[in-house]
């Protein structure tokens, strides 16, 4: 199952597990934490907190939800950050890796993070993101899970500025592009042309070109890669791909059409290609279309580093999970 970043109040989700980043002595804190306790009840967290304590940082222990909605706190002690030579980055993986770990280990089908140790323990927002990124990442490559990572704001999520620069400049540049296309069409003048005869209904169907299911398969196997290696990639979920490999007639969303097309790393044309047997076309108008065809173009198929883009965007992401995953 598919990792998205969320916008949300983790103990609000209604998730199977959320996880605390905590101290290692487990009592209650400020911040997130402090805000799970008080969720959960308080007292009813301590009691269940204190027998498990301390544990080592890059640990993690489970405890009920109690007054949650989630039926479990994972709990996990970060690291403080001290330079990042003191083992901090390996510390701080663990963190996600023991907690995914216990999930799994709790029958959990979905759990929430939030980015663990970007706070009062001073881990820098971009490193910290991209160690839980790619722990997710590898961890999912082996595990059916859905992953939230839950933050309360957009500025808790840094993506390298340099990325962000060029899809700026390039936003920029397909709108002055759009601009000066709509201006030529508004001062072209149009000769009447003669009529042209309609083709029959029968001319159109036998122009017909394969169905998207057909296309897609076809691309699977050009380009060497095995089914659940594509539905991985593309962020999706393993039910959402198998509707689409056992029905040749389904036709998914665009956002799961470019995710797969991310996950095949597909060119341009490829993409316009694949777009258009299922119905969909990319606009020069749309926010969404114009950074996804940037990662494109620019031959940047990492779907996790879309969707950060696409998140401090406030567009939706890439991928089959969240509230504006397909149904």
């Amino acid at each position: 199952m598919p990792f998205s970043i969320v916008q949300q109040d983790i103990t609000k989700m209604q998730v199977d597990a959320i996880v605390n980043a905590a101290n290692t002595n487990l009592t209650m804190g400020g911040g997130v934490s402090g805000a799970i306790f008080r969720a959960a009840g308080a007292g009813e967290m301590e009691r269940a907190c204190r027998p498990l304590a301390p544990i080592a940082v890059g640990e993690a222990v489970v405890t009920p939800g109690f007054a949650l909605p989630a039926k479990f706190v994972i709990h996990t002690a970060g690291p403080i950050y001290q330079g990042g030579k003191r083992g901090e980055a390996e510390q701080l993986r663990s963190c996600y890796l023991n907690s995914l770990r216990l999930a799994v280990e709790n029958n959990c089908q979905s759990i929430a993070f939030p980015l663990i140790s970007a706070g009062i323990y001073g881990y820098p927002k971009r490193e910290a993101l991209r160690i839980a990124t790619t722990a997710i990442r590898d961890f999912l490559a082996q595990h059916e899970l859905e992953v939230y990572l839950a933050v309360l704001s957009k500025g808790a999520i840094e993506v390298e500025a340099e990325l962000l620069v060029g899809v700026a400049r390039y936003l920029a540049e397909q709108r002055e592009e759009l601009h000066g296309r709509l201006y030529e069409r508004e001062v072209v003048t149009y000769s009447p042309r003669a009529a042209v005869p309609e083709p029959a209904v029968e001319e159109l169907l036998e122009d017909l070109e394969e169905p998207f299911a057909e296309a897609l398969f076809r691309l699977i196997d050009a380009k060497g890669r095995t089914d659940v290696e594509v539905y991985k990639r593309a962020n999706l979920d393993r039910r959402l791909f198998s509707k689409i490999r056992s029905n040749k007639d389904y036709i998914p969303s665009k956002r799961t059409v470019l995710a797969l097309a991310i996950a095949l790393e597909l060119t341009m044309e490829e993409t316009d290609d694949l777009l258009k047997k299922a119905g969909y076309a990319l606009s020069p108008s749309q926010v969404f279309d114009v950074i996804v065809q940037y990662f494109i173009i620019n031959g940047k198929y990492d779907i996790f580093e879309l969707n950060e883009v696409l998140f401090s965007y406030d567009q939706p992401l890439l991928g089959s999970v969240g509230k504006n995953a397909e149904e």
